[in-house]
């Protein structure tokens, strides 16, 4: 090789988009948007020891959460912590060490729940008829019982053939209730999850008008935030949600909708249990 060659910067017309000439017809190769952010773990900005004397009743709670972390196995009951009456300092404290994490779950109008920074590790809370906080609780479980309880409950337990007479525009939507009549029905607790990527199948806007209103709209709506965010609506078909994944720009990159009693995007994983264990008893060490 000659001594005179030289490598060409990535900033000239070297390799990626635009550095490639256009066909004849002026069309350009398009790239698809990747989402910009990823949500990962970070470790709770803990107070210092001196700053948290007088807070036994918080500490004690969370010791209480690292125990059932340790002790839980996914699929088994899930472990309540409950911190309802808390005092505000104590319960300041809790709030410190758990934070935020990627999952927020509202379930009709009476709970609401977070994903703690630890995954596993669920902040519960349930509200009266008038707006009222009823329960505080940390509950360690891959996804929170009493949603799993209530998502469904007065669901429609099958899903609804197609209208002899369709609509004007719809096209698709037909061979798809079909095919979820047959997977829905035929569903089971711990079976793999079935979906359908409306994203790849040509639908019309009626095709989805005529889904959306066949399949119902359901009580609970999850968000979860990782490579761009997820939003997971339940519909009114016992264990048949939407599932819709966005870039960073808030364009929907992937529709579907899939068969099974809670989708695996919100749930957390045996070993992020476990990780969440080690990680609490690391912060909890210093107050020790």
């Amino acid at each position: 090789m000659s001594d005179d060659f030289i490598l060409p910067a990535f900033g000239g017309m070297g390799v990626g988009p635009g550095s490639q000439p256009q066909d004849d017809d002026g069309a350009k190769l398009e790239y698809m948007e990747m989402p910009r952010e990823m949500a990962v773990f970070e470790r709770p900005i803990a107070p210092e020891p001196e700053d948290v004397v007088g807070m036994a009743a918080g500490k004690a709670k969370l010791e209480e959460v690292l125990a059932a972390l340790r002790t839980y196995k996914v699929g088994g009951p899930a472990q309540l912590v409950e911190i309802t009456g808390l005092s505000d300092v104590d319960l300041g404290l809790v709030n410190q060490i758990l934070g935020e994490g990627e999952v927020s779950v509202v379930c009709g109008g009476s709970i609401q729940a977070q994903e703690s920074v630890l995954a596993g590790v669920w902040r519960v809370l349930q509200f009266d008829a008038t707006g009222q906080l009823e329960r505080d609780i940390v509950e360690i479980a891959d996804y929170p019982s009493i949603v799993r309880e209530k998502v469904f409950s007065g669901a429609a337990c099958h899903v609804d053939p197609a209208d002899d007479q369709l609509p004007a525009g719809v096209f698709n939507a037909p061979s798809l209730l079909s095919e979820l009549q047959e997977k829905q029905g035929q569903y089971k607790p711990g079976d793999p999850v079935h979906s359908i990527n409306l994203t790849l199948l040509p639908q019309t806007e009626e095709d989805l008008s005529y889904l959306d209103a066949r399949l119902g709209r359901g009580n609970t709506v999850i968000l979860s935030r990782g490579y761009g965010n997820c939003r997971v609506s339940s519909t009114n078909t016992t264990n048949v949600w939407w599932v819709r994944y966005y870039n960073s720009q808030d364009a929907i990159i992937l529709n579907s909708i899939e068969v099974i009693n809670v989708p695996d995007v919100v749930r957390a994983a045996q070993e992020d249990v476990e990780d969440s264990a080690d990680r609490l008893d690391e912060i909890m060490e210093i107050y020790r």
